[in-house]
């Protein structure tokens, strides 16, 4: 994220969140929970990664194709965002 994101702070306490699921995922595992338990939570930290990538995407399309467009760099910007989203899928 080189340019200024709007949602900086949002991704970050986002990120924060979910390395504390993922501990308490981990904690779960060592103390020999159900399964089931374990793959609820683990669909909830795939669905907090998800909608940070998210968020992380509206970013890059909000501030990185001004940039581009500015630039002159909009076929560059267009081949990145498709690979971009593509990883995101």
């Amino acid at each position: 994220m080189g340019s200024t994101h709007k949602h900086r702070k949002k991704v970050i306490d986002r990120l924060s969140r979910i390395e504390g699921h993922i501990r308490g995922v981990k904690k779960m595992v060592e103390e020999d929970r159900d399964c089931p338990e374990l793959l609820h939570q683990l669909a909830a930290v795939k669905a907090a990664l998800n909608k940070t990538g998210e968020l992380i995407l509206e970013d890059h399309i909000e501030s990185c194709m001004i940039d581009a467009v500015n630039e002159g760099t909009t076929e560059e910007y267009v081949k990145d965002l498709k690979e971009a989203i593509s990883k995101l899928l």
